[in-house]
């Protein structure tokens, strides 16, 4: 017969160390679920305390505040009914792990510690947590003696576990073990679990919800079943933005997903499933059916008498199941970037409980992605206002400090949370001038034009009172040390000024909280080292440090259109230029020329240097293939990769005060949580080049012995 189940996941916006506020949402989620008649709520991973708590799992606090949080859930009976998966750090045995804790009606049915733990990249899991090695098996957990008073267990099963309902049998799957090669669900399902139960904590990345979708699709075809899949979404504290897309499969079909950016902070995404959908579907895989009954593991079973599906006496004829989405639609790289950055803004502003943003604005289209991208967030907030959001009204409201304020149009709300700012000087040009004016009239932001000049000056003059000389630019016939130095005080000179206005013009409009200052420098940029140590990309927050110059590009293009904004066309024509020098007619500042490098070899380089793994010599041979289209040499490549590795190593330094900025590539080379590297450096590598310089000499022989 037609077992139909409504199961219900999760999208939350946890807060690392907010359990008050991660309670609230918990509870939220689970009264949302019973209402849509869900018999079956997971959440995403470590939600009790948030997943980016990082060191704070070390402390005994942090563990003993999720057990209160849980300890709330348990005595609630308003959340009866329902069977409840959700997540905690626990302690057992002296060992601390990473545990999903399974709930009904008050009683703790399963702890399930996680097997695999997720540590490359941004992941650190072994640091704070140890994975439960001993597959399909489990043990006695002694409870707090709270929890033993209130339940009336003084121990639960914990482990690798199956759990068996009076219709169905449910397994349980975290994150990372989904992404290995022997993932837990294969032996589940084989075992006969027909709904796995998966709680994520996965960040975004330009182009990985692609990933994602296609193992757990790839899952649930070959094995059969429902998975369920939960994941937290927004910024917990952190660099990274989780970009929720929970959602329910069965049978290779995806029949519910949830948004992969907002900015609210409860979703609930419920399907109808069919159990019988399901035996069908594995029954009908004549090898499937031998590989289950030649298993040689056998997972223990947990017994709940609580069902998920009516029997048939109380079958709801009327009930209807839900069916595939098709197509599903997933963003384009640019979309990811309109949104995924402004939400992550959103969070840090109302959670910093700041003002709004302040922005140098340059003319250039690294700073204009930016504030683009800041007006964006405003008409996510928008949006959010006008459907109800009441969270979110509350939190417009605050930051504005009108206690009656309502947004309408995202313009009007641009000029309340964004102030933008051209600091130009001397070397500045009239049209860098008018498109940042340009840009913050369409938008909507608040925009002060100012000239630095006289500053810029003053310190010159400190300089030569100190030392008796004049430095020059290097057009005025000046040495490189003069030039650098001279363009390095009117970089630095903006990162004070930009300071100065971000405290103080708030209070000069009336208002009551200062601003968070916005740096702009892109991901190539940090890569090779091409902007000043503490210039004005130094600041609070950088929305676009892991994007490429390429993937900007086509953000603005994307922006035009979709955003109404026919004044970046100018940016899109612009030639990216620092404007730290005196114009001369034999000399014009290019950002590509005094690199010495094009933004599309940049990107290359990163990717081979990060994702690729390369280090000069395999990069070296790499591109000897990549680019053996492009008519250049094995002798000019060389040169090309030994340049990119020596301005690396000289400037890897500055990573280490680069501003914390959104994660959105896997090639960023942000030094403090994800390319951990050194930052000093023998910027000759001597070893490495000369094995370079031998591959030239073998390749050019060939050439030679090949003409002859």
């Amino acid at each position: 017969m037609v077992h139909y189940a409504t199961v219900a996941t999760c999208v939350l916006n946890q807060w690392a160390l907010d359990f008050e506020g991660n309670y609230k949402r918990i509870r939220e989620s689970i009264l949302q679920a019973k209402a849509k008649k869900a018999r079956l709520r997971i959440g995403p991973e470590l939600e009790i305390p948030g997943y980016g708590c990082y060191d704070h799992f070390l402390e005994s606090d942090t563990v003993l505040h999720s057990w209160e949080a849980l300890e709330r859930l348990l005595a609630d009976r308003e959340l009866d009914g329902i069977l409840i998966d959700t997540g905690m750090p626990i302690l057992h045995r002296n060992t601390r792990y990473n545990c999903r804790v399974l709930i009904h009606n008050g009683k703790i049915v399963l702890i399930r510690p996680k097997l695999y733990l997720a540590n490359d990249g941004n992941y650190r899991e072994h640091r704070w947590f140890s994975g439960w090695g001993k597959r399909a098996h489990i043990e006695e957990f002694v409870v707090p003696r709270s929890i033993a008073r209130l339940t009336g267990q003084r121990t639960v099963p914990m482990g690798d576990a199956l759990i068996d309902t009076e219709d169905s049998c449910i397994g349980v799957e975290l994150c990372e073990e989904l992404f290995t090669p022997e993932s837990p669900h294969i032996g589940m399902s084989l075992d006969g679990a027909e709904i796995i139960i998966n709680s994520s904590g996965s960040h975004h990345e330009l182009r990985k919800l692609l990933r994602r979708v296609e193992l757990i699709r790839e899952a649930t075809l070959k094995c059969g079943g429902i998975y369920l899949y939960s994941n937290q979404r927004g910024c917990d504290g952190d660099r990274l933005y989780y970009d929720g897309s929970s959602m329910v499969l069965a049978n290779g079909s995806i029949l519910a997903m949830s948004e992969q950016f907002a900015i609210g902070e409860v979703d609930v995404v419920i399907a109808t499933v069919d159990l019988s959908a399901v035996r069908s579907f594995r029954a009908a895989n004549a090898s499937r059916s031998m590989q289950a009954a030649r298993l040689d593991v056998r997972y223990p079973r947990v017994r709940l008498a609580f069902s998920l599906s009516a029997e048939r006496s109380e079958f709801d004829y009327s009930a209807v199941p839900t069916m595939p989405i098709d197509p599903v639609r997933l963003h384009e790289p640019a979309e990811e970037i309109n949104l995924g950055p402004a939400c992550w803004l959103w969070d840090y502003l109302r959670r910093s409980n700041q003002g709004g943003f302040f922005l140098p604005l340059s003319g250039g289209i690294d700073s204009c992605a930016t504030a683009v991208i800041v007006h964006s967030m405003c008409r996510l907030v928008v949006s959010a206002c006008q459907r109800g959001d009441a969270q979110t009204v509350a939190d417009v409201r605050r930051i504005v400090g009108d206690d009656s304020y309502m947004p309408q149009s995202a313009q009007e709300l641009t000029g309340h949370l964004l102030c933008t700012s051209y600091m130009g000087t001397q070397n500045s040009t009239e049209e860098t001038q008018g498109r940042a004016r340009r840009l913050a009239c369409a938008i909507g932001s608040y925009h002060v034009d100012l000239r630095m000049d006289t500053v810029v000056g003053a310190i010159v003059a400190l300089f030569v009172l100190i030392a008796g000389k004049q430095p020059q630019y290097t057009v005025h016939g000046g040495s490189h040390a003069e030039n650098l130095g001279l363009q390095n005080i009117q970089a630095r000179l903006r990162m004070l000024l930009a300071y100065l206005l971000a405290a103080l013009l708030p209070w000069a409009r009336g208002k009551q909280r200062s601003l968070l200052v916005l740096g702009s420098a892109n991901v190539d940029e940090s890569l090779r080292g091409y902007f000043t140590k503490y210039d004005c990309s130094s600041a609070d927050l950088n929305p676009i440090g892991s994007i490429s110059k390429a993937d900007l590009r086509k953000y603005i293009t994307y922006a035009r259109v979709h955003m109404e904004l026919p004044v970046l066309d100018d940016f899109l024509a612009a030639v990216p230029s620092a404007e730290l020098v005196p114009y001369s007619v034999d000399y014009t500042q290019s950002d590509e020329e005094e690199m010495g490098m094009t933004y599309a070899e940049l990107s290359e380089y990163g990717r081979l240097r990060k994702i690729s793994r390369c280090g000069p010599y395999s990069m070296f041979v790499h591109l000897l293939h990549l680019w053996k289209d492009k008519g250049l040499t094995a002798e000019q490549i060389a040169a090309k990769v030994k340049r990119f590795f020596f301005y690396y190593s000289i400037n890897r330094h500055k990573m280490t005060t680069i501003t914390p900025a959104y994660h959105a590539d896997t090639y960023s080379p942000d030094d403090n949580r994800f390319d951990l590297r050194p930052f000093l450096y023998d910027s000759q590598w001597t070893w490495q080049f000369r094995c370079i310089d031998e591959a030239v000499a073998k390749i050019e022989d060939r050439n030679l012995k090949g003409m002859e």
